[in-house]
């Protein structure tokens, strides 16, 4: 997901990479190799937590993130006043940054401009991109069928990938809610470990051992979002791809694991430049 700019193909000269502790097979300095290797002139640095990293008022922040809370999926959210425990939520987890946050939604605009108010300054210009890997689930609202929906990204400033969002947005193969919906007309709770099983090896879980693999791609959506205003791609087989199902992801990001030809050479002339 993303917002439109002025494309201009310029790589940004310093990236910032905040880490998500949480997930014990996110491996953030493998990604961060990964793109030295692609754009060898980049001056990748590595950051802890984002809110542990940046100083902030810990009950102004909590609150800003409680208010950014999706209460329903088929309804525009609109600014609210949070809920003391949503508050205090919020404070338990920015005192925790190893704990999983599970079960909550973000408004992706409105939890991208929280993060983007503790940025300073000083680091919000075109020369520096702002990559942050966070746990938190976040969804944007789609006019077209008026509902919210999970995204692994948001690209902008900053650029946002959610862990968890890799696991809940693209959708698994279609016999797996075949299965769901025929548990649910008998009336019963759907064995979702069983199910998962009969697809395994097709969708990307929790503490998947290739989920840094495939967020390789999704930080390189960033950095070609930074410098052309376009992340994405047509070609299935290229990591830029928006994939909406996770055999897609899988497709792009682990079988492929590279950029198409007309990426590929636009990013050697981004570097050459």
């Amino acid at each position: 997901m993303n917002s439109s700019r002025k494309a201009d193909r310029t790589l940004p000269s310093v990236v910032y990479f905040y880490d998500e502790p949480s997930t014990p097979s996110f491996r953030i300095g493998e990604i961060a190799d990964s793109l030295k290797q692609k754009i060898p002139d980049l001056d990748v640095r590595m950051r802890k937590e984002f809110f542990s990293f940046h100083s902030h008022d810990l009950d102004e922040l909590a609150k800003n993130l409680a208010s950014t809370k999706v209460r329903g999926m088929d309804e525009l959210k609109e600014e609210s006043e949070p809920l003391y425990g949503e508050i205090q939520f919020e404070k338990r987890a920015l005192n925790e940054p190893l704990r999983r946050i599970m079960g909550i939604l973000y408004d992706g605009f409105r939890f991208q401009k929280v993060l983007r108010d503790l940025i300073p300054k000083k680091e919000m210009h075109t020369g520096c991109a702002h990559i942050i890997f966070t746990n938190r689930l976040f969804c944007t609202y789609e006019k077209g069928d008026g509902r919210y929906h999970a995204r692994v990204i948001m690209c902008g400033y900053p650029s946002v990938i959610s862990t968890s969002g890799l696991v809940e947005a693209p959708a698994k193969p279609k016999e797996f809610y075949v299965m769901k919906q025929k548990y649910a007309a008998m009336g019963s709770e759907p064995p979702i470990d069983e199910l998962k099983e009969t697809i395994k090896g097709r969708f990307i879980d929790y503490d998947d051992e290739n989920l840094t693999q495939a967020l390789r791609g999704y930080a390189l959506q960033a950095l070609f979002y930074h410098a052309t205003g376009d992340p994405f791609c047509k070609d299935n087989n290229c990591v830029l791809f928006n994939s909406h199902w996770q055999e897609d992801v899988i497709n792009a990001q682990i079988v492929s694991g590279q950029l198409c030809f007309v990426h590929e050479e636009m990013l050697k002339e981004m570097v050459g430049s």
